[in-house]
């Protein structure tokens, strides 16, 4: 018989209700798994319906309930119409991503990874604070060690564009974000937590944008040589979604560089902890999206 480590056995989650962004496939729908086999019911937040509609279908059958409802992360009106119609949350996961397109924008204009990855995310978990009830949790790399992230020109307007430099400037936001959300949380007095979590080196399709076919043959599976399933990979963030874990935890693989193992506590890149960068980017995403922080919403809770 196989070994059971203890974080194949989810915490029940009977009640309670959660949204999971990209949760159409990979990562996202082993997060929703994890959840529904414990009682939860999940949000599919999905570009397409009908893949979500298929995903949901795989989740049937089990402790809880899934539903589907359509998200564009990379479009502001969808984000804002996704909040204003979900109703009560207790946990947003901000799993969706794209990693290293070629150079495009969004459908307000801006550069497609960081509105992807993190400016679509940030105004929704900003316009669902007020109506959740324990954390956000938002999904990080490893990717992000050693990134630059420039807030003069978050867009890459005027520097010339680089696919993975761009991804991993992106997933610093998340991480800044992160840090940056639980320190207006507490100081708002608030109980609501952010935490975040990486999957290490997983296999997963987030390749499939870069317009390459060879580096989306190896993300889909020249990596299953050395990393984990997306079941094993999603476990950090289940970890970080249900755990009693303070706010600012970071969540990762236990083993070497964090590439695979068991989820633990893990460190961040220096620039990922730096407050100042973190307010800066902060107010530039609140211009970029037009979306504040609710203090006075989440101060009461």
């Amino acid at each position: 018989m196989a070994r059971v480590e203890p974080w194949q056995q989810v915490p029940r989650q009977d009640g309670r209700r959660f949204v999971v962004t990209g949760g159409a496939r990979g990562l996202g729908l082993e997060t929703a798994r994890g959840l529904v086999t414990a009682g939860a019911h999940v949000v599919l937040a999905v570009r397409s319906v009908e893949a979500g509609e298929q995903a949901a279908a795989t989740l049937t059958g089990l402790d809880g309930s899934a539903e589907v409802r359509r998200l564009d992360l990379a479009d502001l009106s969808s984000v804002r119409a996704f909040a204003a119609a979900v109703g009560p949350v207790d946990v947003l996961v901000n799993n969706a991503g794209v990693l290293a397109t070629p150079y495009r924008l969004s459908a307000d204009g801006f550069e497609l990874q960081l509105a992807t990855n993190h400016l679509g995310h940030f105004a929704l978990a900003n316009l669902l604070l007020p109506t959740i009830t324990d954390r956000v949790v938002v999904v990080g790399s490893a990717s992000h060690r050693g990134a630059r992230i420039d807030v003069d020109d978050l867009l890459w307007q005027r520097r010339p564009y680089r696919p993975y430099a761009a991804y991993a400037a992106s997933k610093l936001a998340n991480l800044l974000f992160l840090a940056e959300l639980q320190r207006r949380l507490t100081a708002a007095g608030s109980t609501l937590r952010a935490t975040g979590a990486h999957p290490g080196s997983t296999a997963t399709d987030v390749t499939a944008n870069t317009g390459s076919r060879l580096k989306t043959f190896v993300g889909r599976h020249g990596i299953r040589l050395v990393g984990m399933s997306p079941a094993r990979g999603a476990l950090s963030t289940l970890f970080a979604a249900t755990m009693d874990v303070p706010g600012n935890t970071y969540v990762g693989p236990h083993r070497f560089r964090e590439m695979n193992g068991w989820p633990t506590a893990v460190g961040r890149d220096r620039r990922a902890l730096d407050p100042d960068l973190a307010k800066a980017v902060w107010s530039e995403s609140e211009r970029l999206t037009g979306v504040e922080f609710p203090e006075e919403a989440v101060s009461r809770r």
